[in-house]
């Protein structure tokens, strides 16, 4: 056959994709991910220890308000990574340095115009949350103190982005740890050993953040005393800066649609009752607890294809395809049988109301399936954020989100909360589809000089 005599050039910088490779990568990012929620769920313990609910409510009000804001600059994590990785792969170190050093530019000054915009997003957020007086004074304090990390927030975002860029998961691991360790002591030492009240929460947060971004560079130092840093004309060129500022916007807009889709899912479960509304709430939480294992393997594929494309490197990408969704589908598949033999006993932990143990047993099912139907999804992002292919990843998510509207329509009537979950997981599987559809064609025109 005419085509059996090509030979394909190997690549300068071909390197080899192993399951050891992908592991080194996904199990330390794993546990940095699992890292946060327990920060989390230690604020809450601290400060509950105090006995008012106000307070409670306070810094979980807080808590959403910034996790909405900071939403809007995720891609300072994973737009880093890939365009991190990719220079990596082409041995261009030059690049390497002036990625992080863009990066840095955008998280300074993106976490100073939070800063300066402190009082309309404060407004806006209380009035979007609602919530009693009480609960909002305790925001307000909370907020007022905790805004001051956005710069140092910020940063961290684009230092671990590289890290991990770099293949050097262990080091993102370690850089978490510091931070939410670091959090975690200072919260129980104002809260509890001097009664600081939401302001000790908010300032433990601040110190902690400042602290890593200042163990951050010094790690960025370490790894780079050898070389130059490029100069000023090379980070700021405007070819490069509007490609980053591309990229990221595509990635803002992805993450604002699947925020979307679940703010829809909480706001249709409330128009049931209660009680609904309680049952899916406890329920989402099996999706989050997914979410947190399958986005080590995602961060694994981030890096591997980001550095296969900097490379130009077909193989090592169609093995880093393989390799992340063999894994990936495996951690979903023992996440289902873990949530099916354990999800009774993980929903009566959360509750003890009678009325709401019954409703969440009675769609459980819909969560066990969840993993299942969202792995392919998580995979697909890290291939498409590390590749740099955001506009067809925006586009999907896109489409993606009218087939859940659709589909939401079409089942609610007949189906009633059956139907909202069948929405909610043909959304994930239609994310996971239509990209994995699109992949062969981005990755034929990325390596056809391969």
């Amino acid at each position: 056959m005419p085509h059996s005599s090509v030979t394909p050039v190997p690549s300068k910088f071909a390197f080899s994709v192993t399951h050891r490779s992908v592991l080194a990568i996904a199990a330390p990012m794993t546990l940095a991910y699992l890292s946060t929620p327990l920060l989390g769920l230690v604020d809450m313990a601290v400060i509950g220890r105090l006995g008012d609910a106000a307070l409670l409510g306070g810094i979980a009000i807080g808590g959403i308000i910034f996790d909405l804001a900071f939403t809007t600059f995720n891609f300072l994590r994973s737009g880093t990574t890939g365009l991190t990785a990719q220079a990596l792969g082409a041995g261009n170190e030059r690049e390497v340095r002036a990625t992080l050093l863009r990066a840095l530019v955008i998280a300074l000054l993106s976490g100073l115009a939070v800063i300066f915009a402190q009082l309309p997003l404060k407004e806006f957020g209380l009035w979007f949350m609602g919530g009693s007086q009480d609960v909002q004074s305790a925001t307000s304090r909370y907020f007022d103190v905790r805004v001051y990390s956005a710069p140092f927030l910020l940063a961290n975002y684009a230092i671990l982005g590289w890290f991990i860029g770099l293949n050097k998961a262990g080091t993102g691991l370690l850089l978490q740890l510091v931070l939410n360790g670091l959090n975690i002591a200072l919260s129980l030492w104002f809260v509890v050993g001097l009664g600081w009240s939401v302001e000790g929460v908010a300032f433990a947060t601040v110190l902690s953040e400042i602290s890593a971004t200042i163990f951050g560079l010094v790690l960025i130092f370490a790894a780079t005393r050898n070389g130059s840093w490029p100069a000023a004309a090379i980070v700021f060129d405007r070819r490069l800066l509007l490609r980053m500022m591309a990229i990221n916007r595509d990635i803002m807009i992805r993450s604002f649609t699947l925020l979307y889709a679940f703010a829809f899912f909480m706001a249709r479960s409330a128009d049931q009752g209660d009680i609904v509304l309680a049952a899916n709430a406890l329920l989402e939480k099996f999706i989050m607890v997914a979410a947190f294992f399958l986005d080590g393997l995602a961060t694994a594929a981030e890096q591997l294809a980001g550095r296969a494309v900097g490379a130009k490197h077909r193989p090592a990408f169609d093995r880093t395809l393989k390799l992340t969704a063999l894994w990936s589908f495996a951690l979903a598949g023992l996440l289902a049988m873990l949530f099916w033999a354990f999800g009774p006993f993980m929903i009566d932990f959360m509750t003890t109301s009678p009325e709401v143990r019954q409703t969440a047993a009675t769609f459980l099912a819909w969560a066990v399936l969840t993993p299942l139907f969202g792995v392919l999804a998580f995979q697909m992002d890290g291939v498409f954020i590390g590749a740099t292919w955001s506009s067809t990843m925006r586009n999907m998510m896109l489409l993606s989100l009218v087939l859940y509207l659709a589909a939401y329509y079409a089942f609610f009537p007949y189906l009633g909360n059956h139907g909202l979950w069948l929405a909610l997981l043909l959304f994930f599987g239609a994310r996971g589809f239509t990209m994995l559809a699109a992949c062969q064609k981005r990755a034929a025109e990325t390596f056809k000089e391969g």
